[in-house]
């Protein structure tokens, strides 16, 4: 269920009976290659919440989709036409206040669904969970996916971190949103094996100075919809299975 298309008395009974959560996809307008769009990082995160609620409702846990959160601290991509990035303290103060909003409606869990990897955006996430859990005493599920154990399972090019808007990104949107990839664009696109874990380690501060001059790292050619179905599955999967720790 998404929480924006229910009416406030379908809400009333739902979010204080039994075991709920509220999943927020977390994404961010930024540029993707030349042949993804800038919104790339909202359908995948909007994708990997409908695939977390409906493992959690398998197993008879009541999951709301809240909606996204499109914008996001982007400084690597900011030098990019169409990258709108805000300040990192301004997304944790949203991620705060909502989460203490979404707990006055009897919500147990708050589960945050990211798909934007930039240092500032998951530094962001980690003190706004940290801050959400010590100080406000909620209950937050957050699959942090820069983390090793999670990435092996995404696949290597995401593993090696060459993935923005390579062949992980591009896979996902031709699952999802076809209609938005230029594969004629995507396929003549040379594979750029750089690695983002290895360049946030050296200090590099833009895309550009990394050596991605039109956006992109990873293989994008090399993408396919049936490979984007299998990592939307995995995503889901994780996010539930976090929800699941958190309320065990």
């Amino acid at each position: 269920m998404f929480w924006a298309e229910s009416s406030f008395p379908e809400l009333g009974e739902a979010a204080w009976g039994g075991r709920t959560v509220a999943i927020l996809p977390l994404g961010a307008v930024e540029a993707h290659g030349p042949h993804l769009p800038v919104g790339t990082d909202i359908w995948i995160a909007e994708a990997m919440a409908r695939g977390g609620r409906e493992r959690l409702g398998e197993g008879g846990i009541r999951a709301f989709i809240l909606p996204a959160f499109a914008y996001a601290p982007a400084p690597f991509a900011d030098e990019f036409p169409g990258t709108l990035s805000i300040r990192p303290e301004t997304l944790r103060s949203l991620l705060v206040d909502l989460g203490r909003a979404v707990a006055r409606r009897g919500v147990e869990v708050r589960a945050l669904a990211n798909a934007h990897f930039d240092p500032a955006q998951v530094g962001a996430l980690r003190l706004a969970a940290e801050e959400m859990r010590l100080i406000s005493g909620l209950r937050v599920a957050y699959p942090d996916l820069t983390r090793r154990s999670l990435a092996e399972r995404l696949g290597e090019e995401f593993r090696f971190g060459a993935c923005h808007a390579g062949r992980y990104e591009t896979s996902i949107l031709l699952a999802e949103r076809p209609d938005l990839v230029k594969e004629a664009v995507s396929h003549l696109l040379p594979p750029r094996p750089i690695s983002l874990v290895e360049v946030f380690r050296r200090g590099e501060t833009t895309f550009a100075a990394a050596g991605l001059e039109q956006g992109y790292c990873g293989d994008p050619a090399a993408a396919t919809a049936a490979e984007g179905r299998e990592i939307l599955a995995t995503l889901g999967e994780i996010l539930a299975e976090a929800v699941r720790a958190e309320l065990g």
